[in-house]
């Protein structure tokens, strides 16, 4: 077993508004014996995350790798690169961010197929993240049927009125009382060479507005605001659009129910400390998994002790499980 480490040309993103680059870095953990074929789980980082970040070490503590090196899974395992100047992509196609979603799905995908001994099929196929790579991990399968037949999210983005909108007014005071009401003289400072995330308010800044860019651009793509930026005061029409995106309430649309009926693999977990409120949106995906028929034995849902940080050891624990229920032949589905 071995991490391969490739660099991946993508015509999706060739071009995007952002100017973040085209090329981007391909981690993927593949079995030596490429006698047979295995299945694959993609793994999509976090807000702010970059897939050589996976490899950093800390101390007492194993990388992300290391994990999986221990658990020796036999299946192929990807890291998917998707960081923006704005700190990430969601993992969705939008006109202020890129066609990441086009990336991971259209390209990625034939990509590790072709190099490398997978079972090319979406019953064989699952993904994986934390945070906003946990929400990326609920909407690409309901999106993408056709490739992705497991998932597992820890602390994914989702119900969106609890994880995103209380930050409408802190992010509407800062930008009055620092920085004139203007997110462009926002950027100017945080790009300006200051220590990254040294101010007070940066974290929830970059957060509203590449939520934004995400899930409201224009077609231009400058960033419509889900809120009045002098009062915070909700503006429904974007507020719409922004909740067309929430895993919770694409699960309860009836093409999406029976995509989650079908998948092979759901594990959904938060720490019940969570600090964005994710473990309540964890439980309301969950309702939806279980509204929308999925067998039980396909379910996997747990609170644990703990916050939003320090999860990765969250990470082999649903892998192992994807791995094993995607390894699974179809007729036993």
């Amino acid at each position: 077993m071995a991490w391969h480490t490739h660099r991946f040309t993508s015509e999706a993103l060739r071009g995007n508004p952002l100017g973040d680059p085209h090329e981007r870095p391909l981690y993927v953990w593949a079995p030596e014996d490429a006698s047979r074929r295995y299945p694959s789980v993609y793994v999509l980082q976090g807000m702010a995350g970059m897939s050589p970040a996976w490899f950093n070490v800390e101390p007492w503590t194993k990388s992300y790798p290391d994990r999986i090196a221990t658990l020796d899974p036999q299946a192929v395992v990807v890291l998917v690169d998707a960081f923006t100047a704005v700190g990430g992509s969601q993992f969705v196609d939008s006109p202020g961010i890129g066609n990441y979603h086009t990336y991971l799905c259209n390209e990625l995908v034939p990509y590790v197929d072709a190099e490398f001994p997978t079972l090319p099929d979406s019953r064989h196929r699952g993904v994986q993240g934390k945070s906003s790579g946990g929400y990326g991990a609920m909407i690409t399968p309901l999106l993408r049927p056709d490739l992705f037949g497991g998932l597992a999210t820890h602390a994914g983005d989702a119900l969106f009125e609890t994880c995103y909108a209380a930050d409408f007014a802190p992010t509407a005071q800062a930008l009055r009382e620092n920085y004139g009401g203007s997110y462009e003289a926002f950027w100017a400072d945080f790009r300006s060479g200051r220590p990254v995330l040294s101010a007070p308010n940066d974290h929830v800044l970059v957060n509203t507005y590449a939520m934004g860019a995400a899930y409201s651009a224009r077609d231009d793509g400058t960033v419509e605001l889900p809120f009045d930026i002098e009062t915070g005061e909700m503006i429904a029409e974007v507020w719409e659009r922004w909740l067309r995106f929430d895993p919770v309430r694409l699960a309860r649309e009836p093409q999406h129910a029976e995509t989650l009926r079908n998948l092979r693999a759901i594990w959904i977990d938060a720490g019940k400390s969570d600090e964005y409120h994710l473990d309540l949106g964890a439980t309301a995906f969950h309702r939806e998994v279980v509204a929308a028929g999925t067998p039980d034995d396909r379910i996997h849902f747990e609170l644990f002790p703990g916050t939003h940080r320090g999860l990765t050891w969250r990470y082999p624990l649903s892998l192992a499980w994807l791995v094993e229920r995607l390894s699974e032949p179809a007729s036993t589905s």
